[in-house]
């Protein structure tokens, strides 16, 4: 059996969904999808390329215009498609999915939209589709990961998430590359995040917490600390389940001063400030000046880490495992790691959905489907997880 998909938002992460359902979502057809016409022109011919099939086309569409959207998705057929495009977009979009009848994942990042979406789960599961709002690599492919971390025990206590995209070989003074939209790089380090601690939800500072992580060479010392969004709706979906649920960002080292000096200057802020009579938002100013340093070029390598750590009970007995994602820039493809783990991970999401292993509704990530099914369909893909035992 085949599907019929569309993206919206045609830029890195949403290239790399496409490419994925061309390879692994028995895909029939995918639509892509951009405010630049050129830009899903490039993201279509690219995807043929890989593929090695003419399975996907592109189209020019203002995610902005809700209207325009559900003609889309219906002209398409989509059966589900993948929202690419800023997380603003993602509360309306879920809106024109249950008026389009088409399932939907989004690469997400703020918390608090992802539930709104999911509070449509009445409307979603009348017309008959799926929502699963927060797909990508975190949240997202992390969150999947500490669901199958947790289900490896019989009585989970304790799960801490480290997770980060750094580059390969970093170079100063920022030593950092920016493979998404900057936007959401700035979303992350600003404001609270949910953890829970003594099995209750409780927010967190961005920029807390930090410490030094080891990791196996060549990665060597990481610094981490946290940031806003990573963990998601675990907080709610496992409060009373699990003791502690936490999660930092990993970046290497000097990252952290220097944005937290960024957020203490109020460069992150969102309130406009006068500057010699005019009015500006200190975010736009900072997106403007550091966008153009950090953002990464093409053939730019990176890494993404993404490790677990839980404790309980696992056979009768008190056991810790240890749960790692590392991936790296593919040369054969041109996708960065970025791209892999975050696109790739909507398109599972829309794959299960497309073969029915998803219930109808809004659907968080860490319940869509079993953990252990999850993991198998990153093992199609090379992505191997790693799990290591210690009692």
């Amino acid at each position: 059996m085949s599907f019929r998909y569309a993206i919206i938002g045609s830029g890195r992460q949403g290239t790399a969904a496409a490419y994925d359902l061309a390879r692994f979502g028995d895909a029939e057809s995918i639509v892509m999808s951009d405010y630049s016409l050129a830009a899903a022109d490039a993201g279509s011919v690219r995807v043929n390329s890989l593929a090695g099939r003419d399975v996907a086309r592109p189209a020019q569409l203002d995610a902005a215009d809700s209207d325009a959207v559900i003609r889309f998705l219906r002209d398409a057929r989509a059966q589900v498609f993948i929202s690419g495009v800023p997380y603003k977009h993602n509360l309306a979009l879920a809106h024109c999915a249950i008026r389009a009848k088409a399932s939907m994942c989004d690469f997400g990042g703020k918390t608090d939209m992802a539930r709104e979406q999911l509070a449509l789960d009445a409307q979603a599961r009348a017309a008959g589709i799926t929502l699963i709002p927060d797909c990508g690599q975190v949240p997202g492919l992390g969150t999947s990961l500490c669901a199958y971390a947790i289900s490896l025990f019989d009585e989970p206590r304790d799960v801490i998430m480290y997770d980060g995209g750094i580059p390969l070989e970093p170079t100063p003074p920022w030593n950092y590359l920016l493979t998404f939209n900057m936007g959401g790089l700035t979303n992350e380090y600003f404001g609270t995040t949910v953890f829970i601690r003594d099995g209750k939800p409780i927010e967190v500072n961005c920029f807390q917490e930090y410490e030094l992580v080891d990791f196996p060479a060549p990665i060597g010392k990481l610094e981490a600390f946290t940031t806003a969004g990573g963990t998601s709706t675990m907080p709610w979906t496992y409060a009373g389940k699990l003791r502690r649920l936490e999660n930092k960002t990993v970046r290497w080292l000097g990252h952290h001063a220097q944005w937290k000096a960024f957020n203490d200057a109020g460069l992150l802020g969102l309130e406009p400030v006068v500057v010699q009579g005019e009015k500006v938002i200190p975010r736009e100013v900072l997106h403007a000046l550091l966008e153009p340093q950090i953002r990464a070029m093409p053939g730019a390598r990176d890494l993404v880490i993404i490790r677990i750590l839980a404790n309980g009970k696992h056979q009768g007995k008190e056991a810790e495992v240890t749960v790692d994602l590392f991936d790296r820039y593919d040369q054969s493809t041109g996708f960065t790691a970025m791209e892999r783990t975050t696109g790739w991970h909507a398109a599972i999401m829309a794959g299960f959905i497309a073969r029915g292993e998803v219930p109808l509704g809004g659907v968080p990530v860490e319940l869509a489907v079993a953990p252990v099914r999850f993991v198998e369909e990153l093992a199609r893909r090379g992505l191997h997880v790693k799990s290591n035992w210690s009692a």
